[in-house]
């Protein structure tokens, strides 16, 4: 009786979703079809299921999809702290890429955290207390043993791991290598050893980031970011040899001129000429930040893709990462703002619960105070808070953001518009509509012309050598909420749009799965088909939606982040496991570290 119950069992499906329109990641057409899983796996896909399930998704007019691979996040601190690892777990991610921008937590000696902490708090604004609070340092040394600790825990999706250049550079030279000083032979060698060790451990690639935007919360540019050739090539040697790894960079020049900030030293060719010297050496994957600069030549990027085609021809291997909205800063009461540097709010607001904040900046007298009062900097030259400035000189191109988030607003919507057409100023007017709502109001400033922008995404979305990327999940957590960019292809690109063409939704699910899986190695997820890892979406695509940010004071050390409320996704599963039902955690965790 017990062996006919077991096969009576092992026969049974764990799951089966029924009737649902089938996107598989190859790109084909969707179909509309059944999907089983057991152990784990992807069983069969199409058609009609009959067989018995301990579990049945009734996925009529809905998506079924491979579960999204996000390739550029910044869990590498959260990890410690967090299994659910939102906001990716609310979008459908079901693995992610860390250790990106050349930022990471290991190799560290120890008592040496707090310079890799002062790094990433002022690169990706992750605050410092929270990684303080929240991280278990001194369970790690080497980056194998950071790997080992990531390994001992579990959490809502799959975790890949990058080995960053400014820790390495630190961990091997010390303050020279902070203070990006040349790197000697035996400089090189160590860091390439370091970097071998890393791989061969598991470590799915190596990254860096040359351009000086990057800097720590003392101002100082990310240990890498003046590397010479021989000092990168030296590692793209090792990574020969090991014969695994992606290499990610930001190329310097890739987020502007920063004149500001004393100018970037080199140009995006001269960039992207070391990086094919870099894949061709290695005889790996390269990734880069591509985007638009308004400090450049309008078609810059087209050139950068023209060069690339080329290359990829020649025998390079690189893929431009472009993003799949404009990225946006996000200003609000419980964000960076243009009033948190005036005397007054210092002094006699910033401390207060917002409900009395608001209360207190109604007044007509704390109001003058704060449109008429000098600003106080920043004690620290790296700090994010410094962006006070920039959001007062730009309210007047800023959009005020409402739920659904509409992603290609009318110029005539900007709060210079808005505030025109009462006849007041617009830095008043910003003042006015922070308070809004009891203070829960946010407006973005990424481009004036989201129309035009939108345009030139799409054309780099479509170009064959990219991949998608740039959510920066997990950083910038009271500046920037493109972790939902995920969830944006499809309800944006696959839906919505209407300033221009959209873009068919296979092709969207196939950049965002097996694209992104492939680039990375992955070669058991991707795609529906039998034999693949179940990592799957069931999405309400007709009722996706992502709303305005909303303020959680949930980091460690009381920390605030801001997330985009996500509906739509009926069920999210990784690894065979339900982990997100309609929307909510299922407190279920199947994801892993994965290991090159």
């Amino acid at each position: 009786i017990r062996v006919c119950e077991h096969r009576e069992i092992s026969a049974m499906f764990d799951i089966v979703i029924k009737n649902g329109t089938v996107v598989d990641g190859t790109g084909v057409a969707p179909v509309v079809g059944d999907v089983a899983i057991r152990d784990g796996l992807i069983i069969e896909v199409g058609g009609r299921i009959t067989q018995a399930a301990r579990r049945t998704i009734d996925a009529d007019g809905a998506l079924v999809t491979p579960g999204w691979i996000d390739v550029h996040t910044h869990y590498d601190g959260q990890v410690s702290w967090d299994s659910e690892l939102a906001p990716s777990s609310h979008n459908g991610v079901t693995t992610v890429v860390m250790g990106n921008c050349g930022v990471g937590f290991a190799p560290v000696k120890p008592g040496a955290e707090d310079a890799l902490i002062e790094l990433m708090e002022g690169v990706e604004d992750i605050p410092g207390a929270a990684l303080h609070e929240g991280m278990a340092w001194g369970s790690w040394e080497s980056f194998p043993d950071y790997l080992d600790y990531v390994a001992g825990r579990d959490y809502a999706l799959d975790v890949g791991a990058q080995i960053a250049h400014g820790a390495v550079r630190f961990y091997a030279m010390g303050e020279r290598g902070r203070l990006n000083e040349d790197a000697t032979a035996e400089d090189i060698a160590a860091m390439g050893a370091i970097v071998a060790e890393a791989i061969s451990a598991g470590a799915v690639g190596f990254s860096t980031s040359r351009t000086i935007g990057h800097r720590s919360l003392w101002g100082e540019p990310v240990p890498g970011t003046f590397a010479a050739d021989a000092e990168l090539l030296a590692i793209a040697d090792e990574m020969r040899k090991v014969g695994k790894g992606v290499f990610e960079m930001i190329p310097a020049g890739t987020v502007g001129r920063l004149d500001a900030l004393g100018g970037e030293r080199t140009t995006q060719e001269a960039e992207h000429d070391l990086m094919r010297r870099f894949s061709i050496a290695s005889g790996r994957p390269v990734t880069f930040t591509l985007v638009q600069s308004p400090d450049y030549a309008p078609d810059l990027w087209r050139q950068i893709l023209r060069m690339t085609a080329e290359a990829n021809a020649a025998g390079a291997q690189m893929y431009p990462q472009v993003a799949s909205r404009p990225i946006g800063f996000l200003t609000g009461l419980s964000a960076y703002h243009a009033f948190m540097r005036k005397p007054t709010y210092l002094n006699a607001l910033a401390h207060l619960p917002l409900a009395e904040r608001v209360t207190a900046m109604r007044n007509p007298s704390v109001k003058a105070a704060l449109l008429e009062e000098d600003d106080i900097r920043p004690e620290a030259p790296g700090s994010m808070e410094n962006v006070y400035g920039l959001f007062q000189r730009a309210a007047p191109v800023m959009y005020p953001l409402s739920s659904p988030v509409d992603y290609e607003p009318d110029i005539g919507d900007t709060l210079g518009a808005l505030a025109s057409a009462a006849g007041r100023d617009a830095i008043e007017y910003l003042y006015d509509f922070m308070l809004e709502d009891g203070g829960t109001r946010f407006a973005s400033l990424s481009t004036v012309d989201i129309a035009e922008r939108m345009n030139v995404l799409r054309e780099m979305l479509l170009d064959p050598h990219t991949i998608t990327g740039l959510s920066d999940a997990g950083a910038h957590v009271t500046l920037i909420c493109d972790g939902t960019m995920p969830t944006t292809q499809l309800t944006y690109w696959a839906r919505d749009r209407k300033k221009g063409e959209q873009i068919p939704v296979e092709f969207i699910v196939h950049k965002q799965t097996s694209r992104n899986a492939q680039l990375y190695g992955f070669v058991d997820r991707g795609t529906l088909e039998a034999g693949m890892r179940a990592d799957v979406n069931v999405i309400d695509h007709g009722n996706l939606s992502v709303s305005a940010p909303v303020a959680h004071h949930d980091l460690p050390a009381g920390g605030t982040r801001l997330i985009q409320p996500v509906s739509g996704y009926l069920a999210t599963i990784c690894n065979g496991v339900m982990t997100r039902d309609r929307d909510k955690d299922t407190g279920a965790r199947p994801g892993r570290l994965v290991r090159t």
